[in-house]
């Protein structure tokens, strides 16, 4: 779920069963995922880090460029993010966003890097490190947990579809990274980016903000540049709201367009994996990378005809040239003013780009399905968890929903030290999938969202994308409360309709990132990835973290 629809408490952080060891070796890394370490971070007293960083903001064509011309190989790469992560991610300002090292990365790297010796190179994915999140099945030494204790032991049996085609890209899995814990749908009070297993994921741009979530970890490592590119997963804003926080591109797709299979699930009429990356053009290959018809999700069955592998096609520079952008401001605007002029600042870049833009263009329905899609995800966590669950080894202590919430009450000093487990709890005592309420509930919502909705507000105008901020400045980690209400996140249409949103660097707020987001109808990736590409080379916004400890707001004593 998006960022600010959970709140809970805390002000220091237990990262037990931390499952990995880094040790530098000779300028190798040497480490053993099994090993768990125990560290608390507190961020009274952390530094801004500047450390040099020889890949810092490197991307998926820089790399291979270095590969191709034998400055670098995969191992080399491996090994210098792997290195990046234990003087960033677990020393220095230790934002805490990788949960799991892979045990056999390096190896991998030395496979394809025979490969490339031998004249074969699978696509542009061909040995470039990828951090995925950690409710993403991997067939191999890592355990999928969801960030909970009750799945510390979960080694999967079989490769999601996600892992399969990054495996056949010829990417290197590096890891898997924090989220907040099953995916931000336990509590109404959490924390974003908290887990039982991994401990609480700062912002690189401020330690003591939010990394947003529940794509926590892949939104921080990305953006501290621990990997190129990363794998997040989206109900309602999980990849959009943390890639915002973080300076970074995320693409929330149609749903449908990238199979679920073998993803620890909330709920299956919303939920996707999306690519998270430092640039459009790598979220784009990323993406095309992922597509494709799996038979254990019949979802993906409906992106025949309309998925590509390759989305690096339809981006333009030029691409806002008479383009059509409505705004939707009702209900995503007006909550910050520095926001909202960070907007107004790239509407009139937009129409300095030759793009046409209508303001307002308010989607008509906007808010109209808020209880109800709440509503809807309890009946389908309940279902489709428990289908997750029936299917794991006899080494894994829970099978259900039922157990999951029995394992959190027994273990409480450690699941529920921070927040409850009310939906959970409320999600338990849903019905079946069959119930009328259910299926007259998610008719009603989709046809809110997108024919009365996105459909009919774009036709209106006749529009080639809606935007909005994504959200807006990162708050901060509140371990007392939980994450803060408040309106805003721009990510419930989309996701409610399952229809596309990408979201791009749009300014930063006090040394904070902004997001604008692009959306569309189903299957309109192509548009949205040019607008945004052209957008991004219009007004390139995004700038490296500096760690810095909080944010300078200024003298506050003058009322600066």
């Amino acid at each position: 779920m998006r960022e600010g629809d959970r709140r809970n408490r805390e002000d220091d952080v237990d990262m037990s069963r931390r499952a990995f060891v880094t040790t530098t070796v000779a300028g190798a890394i040497a480490f053993d995922s099994s090993v768990a370490r125990a560290s608390t971070v507190r961020v009274a007293g952390t530094r801004p880090h500047s450390q040099a960083f020889a890949l810092d903001e490197a991307t998926i064509d820089d790399l291979q460029s270095r590969m191709r011309a034998g400055g670098e190989t995969s191992r080399s790469l491996t090994q210098q993010y792997l290195a990046r992560i234990d003087a960033i991610d677990q020393r220095g300002p230790a934002i805490n966003a990788v949960i799991e090292l892979n045990p056999d990365a390096l190896a991998i790297a030395d496979q394809l890097d025979a490969e490339r010796k031998s004249g074969k190179v699978r696509g542009p994915m061909h040995g470039i490190p990828v951090l995925i999140k950690d409710n993403i099945d991997t067939a191999d030494r890592m355990h999928t947990t969801a960030g909970s204790l009750a799945l510390a032991d979960n080694i999967a049996p079989r490769d999601s579809f996600v892992a399969e085609r990054l495996r056949a890209a010829g990417a290197v899995i590096l890891g898997k990274t924090n989220l907040s814990e099953w995916a931000n749908f336990r509590s109404t009070h959490s924390s974003s980016g908290w887990s039982g297993r991994g401990g609480q994921t700062r912002n690189p741009y401020a330690l003591d903000r939010t990394p947003s979530g529940s794509s926590s970890g892949s939104g921080s490592a990305t953006g501290a540049n621990c990997c190129v590119v990363a794998i997040g997963t989206e109900t309602d804003g999980s990849v959009t709201s943390p890639a915002a926080a973080a300076a970074l591109v995320g693409i929330k797709p149609t749903l449908g367009l990238i199979s679920r299979s073998g993803i620890i699930p909330i709920a299956h009429s919303q939920d996707t994996a999306g690519p998270m990356a430092r640039t459009v053009k790598d979220a784009a290959i990323l993406l095309g990378v992922l597509t494709g018809v799996d038979a254990r999700d019949g979802e993906t069955r409906h992106s025949t005809g309309h998925a590509l592998t390759d989305y690096t096609a339809s981006l333009d520079k030029n691409g806002l040239r008479g383009a059509r952008i409505g705004v939707a401001r009702k209900r995503y605007t007006g909550y910050s003013v520095a926001t909202d002029k960070l907007l107004d600042a790239a509407l009139d870049l937009m129409k300095q780009q030759g793009a046409t833009i209508v303001d307002p263009a308010d989607i008509a329905t906007a808010g109209q399905v808020d209880n109800s899609e709440f509503e809807l995800l309890l009946y389908e966590f309940k279902a489709d968890l428990n289908a997750y669950l029936s299917q794991l080894g006899p080494h894994v202590a829970v099978r259900s929903l039922a157990d999951v919430i029995a394992f959190n009450s027994r273990n409480a000093s450690r699941e529920l030290r921070y927040f409850g487990q009310e939906i959970m709890e409320l999600a338990q005592k849903k019905g079946p999938l069959t119930e009328k309420k259910y299926l007259a509930d998610l008719a009603r919502n989709r046809r809110l969202m997108r024919e009365k909705g996105i459909d009919a507000t774009m036709a209106k105008y006749k529009l080639d994308a809606l935007v909005a901020p994504t959200q807006g400045p990162a708050a901060l980690i509140d371990l007392v409360n939980g994450d803060p209400g408040g309106g805003g996140s721009f990510t419930g249409p989309a996701a409610v309709a399952g229809y596309p949103h990408v979201t791009v660097p749009m300014g930063f707020s006090r040394g904070l990132p902004v997001g604008i987001s692009f959306v569309g109808r189903a299957w309109s990736e192509p548009t949205l990835l040019k607008l945004a590409y052209a957008f991004e080379h219009a007004a390139p916004a995004r700038r490296a973290p500096t760690f810095a400890a909080t944010v300078d707001v200024g003298d506050t004593r003058r009322g600066m």
